[in-house]
Parts: C-alpha cells; sequence; structure tokens
C-alpha cells in the first residue's frame, strides 16, 4: 500500500516537470557558476528596473483588499464548516505563522536593515549617520516589513483554505484559479501548479540562503571560522539533514515542536535586550517608528524614484515584495493548511497584524539598539554593517556582556528558523506535487529536500546573496500576475457565497439525468 501511495505522487505532471526545471538549474549552478552569475546579473538590473512599478502597486492593492474582506460583511464566514472551531490554538497558529513566515529574515535584517539605512538613507537630503537619518530607518524598516508582505501571503492562504475547508478542493493555486471555472483546461491548472512550484523553490531558497550566510558570519565572527562557499555549503548540507528529520515526523510534532521552541527563546531574547539595553530609547523609537509609520503609509506604498534615477527602492522595497511572492505559495499553502476552523476576520487580523507586530518588536529592540549605540556611545556598528550585513547581529553582541552565550543563542535561534522554514517548505511542495495531498509521503518531501538544499548551494556559490535576490524577482514576475487572478476569484465566490445564503440568487440546479 505505501509503495503504491509512493508511486502514485511521482506520477504527476507537477512533479515531474517542476523537478526537472529544478534539477536542471541546480546542475547549470554546479557546472557553470559563472555563467549563471553573469546571467542572473543581467535579469537582476532589467526586473527590478523594469517592473518594480508593478510589484508595489500590486502589493498596496493586495493590503486594501485584504483589509476590505476583513471588515466587510464577508469576515465572518469561516474557513471551514459554519461552527467549526480552530484546529491550533492561538499561541502555537501565531508561532507557526511566524516562524514559517519570515522570522529567519527578521533575525537576518533586524539589525543590519536600520543600520544599512541608516548609513544610506532612504531619502534625498538626509544626512547619513544622523538623528533624522536614523528616524527615516527605522521608519522605513518598519515598512518593509509590515503589513505589506503579510498581505501577499494572507491572499493566497485566505484563497487556498477558503476552497480547501469550506468548499473541499484540494490546495492547489491552480484550483483556486478555475474554482469559478470548472471547465478550464487541466493543462492550465498543472502550468499554474509547476509555476507556483518553482516559485516556492526560489523563494525558500533565498531565504535558507540568507540564513546559512548569516550563520557562516556569525561562527567567523565568533569563532574564526573561515567564511567562504565551502563552509557555507557544509551548512546547507548540515540544514539538509536536520529539516529533513523534522519534516518527515509531520506538523503535529516536528514543525509544531520547533515553532515554539522558537517563538519562546524570540520572546526570551527580546525581554532580555529590551531591559539590558537603552530601555526608554527603545520605547520611544518603537512608540515614534509606528507613528511614522502611519502617517507616511500611502507614500511609502507608492515611493518610487523615476525623476532622480537612484536605486534604493529597487535594492531594498522592491527585493522585498518580489521576495515574498516567490514565497507566497509556500507561506499561503501552509498558513492554509494551518488556520482551519478561524473566520476570515480572524485569518486577516491574525497574519497580517501579529507577525508583523512582533517583528516590529524585534527590530526596533535590535535595531533601535544598533542606532543608539552609534549615536550616542560612539560605536561604528553601522560601518561595520556596510562591510558585511551577515554579521550584523553579532557585531551588536560584542557590545553586551556574555557574549559568546548571546552568539551561540542566536545561532541556535537561526539555525531553528531555518530548519522550521524549511521543512514546513518541504511539506508544502510535498502536497503541490502531490495533487494536494495533505499528508505526502516521505519519499517526495525527501526528493524536493534535496533539490532544495541544491538550488540554495548553487545560488550562494556562484552569485551569493545577489544571485538569491534575483531568483526571487525573476519568479515573482509571472506570479504577481497570478495573485491577481486569485483576488478576482476569491472575491466573487464569496460574493456568490453571500448572496445565496442571503437568498438572493438560487444555487444552480444539478441537469436532469438524460
Amino acid at each position: 500500500m505505501k509503495k503504491n501511495r509512493d508511486r502514485a505522487s511521482y506520477n504527476n505532471p507537477v512533479f515531474k516537470i517542476s523537478a526537472i526545471i529544478v534539477g536542471l538549474f541546480t546542475i547549470w549552478g554546479a557546472f557553470s557558476p559563472e555563467s549563471l552569475a553573469k546571467n542572473a546579473s543581467i535579469v537582476f538590473n532589467f526586473t527590478s528596473k523594469s517592473f518594480g512599478w508593478l510589484y508595489l502597486l500590486s502589493v498596496a492593492l493586495f493590503v486594501f483588499f485584504c483589509l476590505y474582506l476583513a471588515f466587510s460583511k464577508y469576515g465572518n464566514i469561516k474557513l471551514g464548516r459554519d461552527g467549526e472551531k480552530a484546529e491550533y490554538s492561538l499561541f502555537a497558529w501565531i508561532s507557526m505563522l511566524f516562524s514559517a513566515g519570515f522570522g529567519v529574515g527578521i533575525v537576518f535584517w533586524g539589525v543590519a536593515e536600520p543600520l544599512s539605512h541608516f548609513s544610506s538613507p532612504p531619502l534625498p537630503g538626509v544626512e547619513p549617520q544622523s538623528a533624522e537619518a536614523a528616524r527615516v530607518a527605522m521608519r522605513y524598516s518598519f515598512f518593509n516589513w509590515g503589513i505589506h508582505q503579510w498581505s501577499v501571503f494572507a491572499i493566497v492562504g485566505l484563497a487556498l483554505a477558503y476552497y480547501q475547508y469550506r468548499h473541499k478542493r484540494r490546495v492547489l493555486v491552480g484550483e483556486v484559479l478555475s474554482a469559478n471555472h470548472p471547465e478550464k483546461r487541466k493543462k492550465l491548472k498543472s502550468a499554474v501548479n509547476i509555476l507556483a512550484v518553482i516559485a516556492t523553490v526560489t523563494g525558500i531558497a533565498t531565504s535558507m540562503g540568507m540564513g546559512v550566510l548569516q550563520i557562516n558570519g556569525g561562527l567567523n565572527y565568533v569563532f574564526s571560522v573561515p567564511n567562504n562557499p565551502w563552509v557555507q555549503i557544509g551548512i546547507v548540507g548540515i540544514m539538509l539533514v536536520l529539516y529533513l528529520v523534522s519534516a518527515t515526523t509531520g506538523i503535529d510534532k516536528g514543525i509544531k515542536i520547533l515553532s515554539n521552541t522558537n517563538m519562546i527563546l524570540v520572546l526570551a531574547l527580546m525581554v532580555f535586550f529590551l531591559f539590558r539595553g537603552p530601555t526608554v530609547f527603545i520605547f520611544e523609537s518603537f512608540v515614534l517608528a509606528i507613528g511614522d509609520y502611519i502617517q507616511h503609509f500611502m507614500e511609502m506604498s507608492f515611493y518610487l524614484t523615476p525623476y532622480t534615477g537612484e536605486t534604493w527602492v529597487q535594492d531594498w522595497t522592491v527585493f522585498y515584495w518580489a521576495w515574498v511572492i516567490a514565497w507566497s505559495p509556500f507561506v499561503g499553502s501552509f498558513v492554509a493548511r494551518i488556520s482551519k476552523g478561524r473566520t476570515i476576520r480572524e485569518f486577516v487580523i491574525g497574519v497580517m497584524v501579529v507577525p508583523p507586530a512582533i517583528g516590529f518588536v524585534w527590530m526596533a529592540i535590535f535595531g533601535g539598539t544598533g542606532l543608539y549605540m552609534d549615536l550616542f556611545q560612539g560605536t561604528a556598528i553601522s560601518e561595520a554593517v556596510s562591510q558585511d550585513v551577515t554579521t550584523a547581529i553579532f557585531v551588536l553582541l560584542k557590545e553586551f556582556p556574555l557574549y559568546t552565550l548571546l552568539s551561540v543563542l542566536m545561532l541556535f535561534l537561526i539555525v531553528i528558523f531555518l530548519v522550521t522554514s524549511a521543512d514546513s517548505a518541504v511539506f508544502v511542495l510535498g502536497m503541490m506535487t502531490s495533487d494536494g495531498d495533505l499528508n505526502p509521503s516521505n519519499m517526495v518531501k525527501v526528493i524536493w529536500g534535496v533539490l532544495m538544499a541544491g538550488i540554495t548551494a548553487v545560488l550562494i556559490a556562484s552569485s551569493g546573496l545577489k544571485g538569491l535576490q534575483t531568483a526571487s524577482l525573476v519568479s515573482a514576475l509571472p506570479f504577481t500576475i497570478i495573485l491577481g487572478i486569485i483576488s478576482i476569484s476569491l472575491y466573487k465566490s464569496l460574493s456568490k457565497e453571500r448572496k445565496e445564503a442571503k437568498g438572493q440568487a438560487k444555487p444552480v440546479p444539478l441537469q436532469k439525468a438524460q
């Protein structure tokens, strides 16, 4: 029985074609890294310059659409049967959201981003490393890690959860697109699902790659371990073993336990640094940044620089939006899988508000402490960050007592975040390439785990951080259009259900047998 199930998992075009494409890309990077790096640079520059406006406009619309659904007449609709209770507790749900969503990213950029903007302000006319630069840096750091990112995850997750738990459809992006048009061709749905798989692989490879670079940077800074591609590939290998062990134990064991561990450690570190660092400054800068975030929300949502030709938006916001769009099939599928029984309002508020709020606090504590030390204590953390963003958090930790212990705990946190994100991705890839099976076979998960590690390794070896950014930008471009279609499809289905519930529209009768 198990062998037949494994064989069925392989016997579909989505698995075969997507695995071949990812495998060929991995082989290209392994045997010709210079060629991959050169082409990646060309594609990165073209995509970011030509389609940055599309990413900004699309993500802004996704924010408004999600908020509309949450606070409109559709907000009380259950993602499941009416009266059904939530499958996971609030703490477990939020922990899995944060860990699978962007935990590893916020740890990587929590210090690096505010200090980078402090040295190179996003806005013209702001003097670098000034008080105004610090304020602008925190504002844009909040923006880049705020509700815009999570609106993208919410769109995909909400649509998948709605059709899966309320209409008993499979957890596949192609199924969502054809929900209102069942007659759509099977080949078109398969093509969309293949694209979703490729976007997922490149999105998770970006996050894994950044986490691996940070681990190597921390080991180098703290313990003088060599910082080079060979060490990084070795770290990828270790991660592969860890996340495959976790992924093959399932959601209720490996993923849930790791996510809860992540959240506890995150909260412990935040409390320690909040009261060991410049506490009053952290609270004041947090409140000020929230105010600036709200005040400049619309301006930042549509901020571009066509008249000056500056590249800050392309390098930061456009990259982030492309990154999360590439991640959205994975995070959306995983969020849908753990959100059974919640209302649309609960879902949107939980997904779009709680994880970003945790990220804001993390950014204010760690990034704010770095800014305080550079502004008032004469440190040069921002200069160290400019030289190597991967060591940012460890440069900050060196200013505190128990430096080695804190560094080990931070490395442990990064490893757990990486393992949690990767094993969640392996689980989702298994579902997406097993015709929507909610419990994909271990063999399929192992295959995707190996391919995911392979593409991460070749991107690190060939182009480093630039290659990782390029992978997200390219795969996100077509998926941006798909997200727009998903939004329209979801709105039509919700409107139809609401009308039928009120008796304003009669259900379409079944055709009589001929």
